[in-house]
């Protein structure tokens, strides 16, 4: 019996719920790079890093490439990309709303002190 969306859905959001993950998704926008670069620009173990692009080249969402004596990894497609593109829209969005209500909270707590 087939998956139904809803479920492979669910499925891929779990894949992308890890922040290790999310860090070289984002690094690799600007292109592929080297597992060196990558361990450069994320504090994690080696062997962290490692089990994190593992999951992510099973996944299809990266692709690795060997180039000598290095590993070097790429977005499988432009739609990762703007994926990230779009969670960061809607948390700008979610944050602003916050701060919003955070003002009027903090407006209600100064008249309410003024009030004997």
């Amino acid at each position: 019996m087939p998956v139904p969306l809803y479920q492979a859905k669910a499925e891929f959001f779990r894949m992308l719920g890890h922040p290790v993950r999310i860090r070289v998704l984002e690094l690799l926008q600007d292109g592929p790079k080297p597992v060196r670069d990558l361990l450069a620009d994320i504090d994690v173990e080696r062997s962290n890093l490692s089990q994190q692009l593992a999951v992510l080249r099973r996944s299809g969402i990266v692709t690795a490439v060997r180039e000598a004596d290095t590993v070097v990894y790429s977005l499988a497609g432009g739609d990762v990309a703007e994926l990230l593109r779009a969670a960061r829209r809607i948390l700008t969005e979610l944050i602003a709303g916050q701060q919003d209500l955070l003002a009027e909270l903090r407006e209600g707590e100064s008249a309410g002190a003024s009030v004997p």
